[in-house]
């Protein structure tokens, strides 16, 4: 066979990348435990800690969004 009737047998190479990964995930023991531990500390890190470290501080200045643009447009200005 040449080279053009072999690359009509195999699938897309997206596909080959996806079957890839869908097997491995697949096949795991361990991994899926360390996945579990990795996206619960994405949770903790995003939404939590967000909440904790930037609150939505424009809002307790002003209730409007022309009062808080004259807001952050008096701290600009007067800095």
């Amino acid at each position: 066979m040449n080279k053009a009737s072999d690359s009509r047998l195999q699938p897309n190479v997206f596909v080959r990348i996806f079957r890839f990964y869908r097997d491995g995930f697949r096949n795991m023991t361990v991994g899926r435990t360390l996945w579990a531990i990795i996206a619960i500390k994405l949770v903790v890190f995003f939404l939590i800690l967000k909440w904790i470290f930037f609150p939505n501080f424009l809002s307790s200045k002003a209730d409007d969004d022309a009062g808080k643009a004259q807001y952050v447009r008096e701290q600009l200005t007067d800095r």
